[in-house]
């Protein structure tokens, strides 16, 4: 509860709003919407209770970006069909999702040096963030093939193109995000989503102690 009350109001307000949503949808007996914005708000606050089952600190941007991404792909996407009402809404969805596999592979693999950003070429760590954005991207289609197969679903849409439009912004993503971690080991913190990197690095200095302050030029 300390946790919740120590969010960021706008933040707040985005699950305020998936609340309202499915208690209207559960009083006028929208139940699939109901089930659906429920659905959504547990997911946004999933990385927060997770986070503190491992002392994990996650700053404001990355939920802020977790819960509009889950609110885009399943609320918005499902529930007011924005895959077929909005053209390229899979596409952004998917390139962000690859952007975000990126920074979390680089973080996860930096942790795992414990912050050491000498114990291995920034570029090794950057191309092993890159290979883990995709790997996941390339599972998800096979996840939706799966589904489209066995159950009849069409989440595919148009089939071989919707799924390689899908690994190529998969591709693209995932190298933003591993670009992103090389530029953050290289110093050069300005750099796209590299301060966000810094960011989490900071707020989690027991999982990353190795971390120098003074980087490399």
């Amino acid at each position: 509860m300390d946790r919740l009350r120590n969010q960021n109001p706008i933040l707040l307000i985005l699950w305020g709003v998936l609340l309202a949503a499915s208690l209207v949808a559960l009083v006028v007996g929208f139940w699939e919407l109901a089930f659906v914005a429920l659905l959504t708000l547990g997911l946004c606050m999933a990385p927060l209770f997770l986070a503190s089952r491992y002392s994990i600190t996650v700053p404001f941007p990355f939920l802020i970006a977790t819960t509009l991404f889950i609110s885009g792909s399943i609320f918005m996407g499902e529930a007011f069909g924005f895959y077929e009402r909005v053209w390229w809404w899979d596409l952004a969805l998917h390139g962000s999702s690859a952007i975000g596999f990126g920074l979390i592979g680089f973080l996860f693999i930096f942790m795992l040096f414990e912050g050491d950003r000498y114990a291995a070429p920034p570029v090794a760590i950057a191309f092993l963030s890159f290979c883990l954005a995709v790997t996941v991207g390339s599972l998800w289609e096979i996840f939706e093939y799966a589904m489209d197969s066995i159950f009849g679903l069409n989440m595919q849409k148009s089939g071989l193109d919707d799924t390689m439009g899908d690994l190529i912004v998969n591709g693209i993503g995932a190298i933003i995000g591993a670009v992103s971690g090389y530029f953050y080991l290289k110093g050069r913190e300005r750099r796209l989503f590299a301060p966000f990197i810094r960011q989490f690095v900071d707020a989690n200095r027991n999982l990353y102690h190795r971390a120098k302050d003074k980087l490399r030029r």
